[in-house]
């Protein structure tokens, strides 16, 4: 089984949209996928990291799920560098929801994320990826 986190806006199943910043996201979705490819479960898990006003990371509640992967619009330096040292892989794409985002992993148009977002104090971030 993979274990997929994607960040979204709420939960809407296969049509939650996915969120622009990693971090600022306010949910995650894991989603489980089976080894034939075919969707298996999507949970959801609030976040809680410091962006809202929580006292945790959001990169160290993730890392407790044991993701695969991370699917990802865009993300800031520290979380991807703590990700990165973990082994996962972060990929990125024009996906808007979570399930073209897994159609698009499988099909092979996902990019790795390699670069983190320019973020701006207080809020806007600047994400310029594929």
């Amino acid at each position: 089984m993979l274990k997929i986190i994607i960040p979204i806006e709420r939960f809407e199943g296969e049509d939650s949209l996915i969120s622009n910043h990693f971090g600022r996201a306010p949910e995650f979705a894991l989603v489980e996928i089976s080894e034939n490819h075919s969707l298996r479960n999507i949970s959801t898990l609030k976040n809680v990291g410091e962006h809202f006003g929580g006292h945790g990371s959001a990169e160290r509640i993730i890392s407790d799920l044991k993701p695969d992967i991370i699917i990802a619009k865009g993300m800031g330096p520290r979380a991807l560098q703590i990700f990165q040292s973990m082994g996962l892989s972060v990929y990125t794409g024009d996906c808007l929801k979570i399930g073209e985002a897994i159609q698009a992993y499988f099909a092979g148009r996902l990019f790795k994320l390699n670069e983190p977002c320019k973020e701006a104090k207080h809020g806007a971030s600047q994400c310029h990826h594929p």
